[in-house]
């Protein structure tokens, strides 16, 4: 799959606390959209269930859907991708999106060597997934993300406000979206 060509630029990740909320959030995202399905408050066949739903309404607005999971299950649950740290998402399987995570510079090279279709840089500001634990900061996030070598996604503590604020073409967010 191409990386910037295909990669796009608004991301809803998913989560115990916004899973009530997802189908509307699906909806009132621009046709295109990503949806990243972790759910990993659940498990085996009441997780898959849940996927099944949430990829049919994603896929009703032309939305790409990623999975943090093994390329094996992406395959078997229909995926277009999968989500994950580095090293997680290798070895490289065609026809699928690789999203990698990534702290830092270190952890964007590596996504970057092994092939991954776009990292998701994490925390930007301040969220609340990891409170108290820091963040990057719009300054930082742009110098790491330009020194990527492949396309970075925001993350953390992102919104509609504060992507505009950030400058950057590609965010993706849990409670900012839905």
């Amino acid at each position: 799959m191409p990386r910037a060509k295909t990669l796009p630029a608004l991301w809803l990740i998913s989560d115990a606390r916004n899973d009530a909320v997802l189908e509307g959030a699906l909806a009132a995202l621009p046709r295109g959209s990503g949806l990243i399905y972790r759910h990993y408050h659940m498990d085996g066949p009441e997780r898959l269930a849940r996927f099944r739903a949430l990829r049919r309404a994603a896929r009703a607005r032309g939305h790409v859907v990623v999975l943090a999971d093994s390329a094996q299950t992406a395959r078997e649950w229909g995926a277009d991708g999968i989500y994950g740290a580095p090293r997680a998402l290798w070895p490289r399987r065609a026809g699928l999106l690789h999203l990698a995570t990534a702290h830092d510079l270190a952890e964007l090279g590596l996504a970057a060597r092994l092939g991954a279709d776009a990292a998701l840089l994490s925390p930007v500001f301040d969220t609340r997934s990891h409170p108290g634990g820091g963040s990057l900061g719009g300054v930082r996030f742009r110098l790491l993300a330009r020194q990527a070598g492949l396309p970075v996604i925001a993350l953390g503590g992102m919104n509609a406000a504060k992507a505009r604020a950030l400058r950057w073409p590609r965010w993706a967010a849990i409670d900012g979206l839905s």
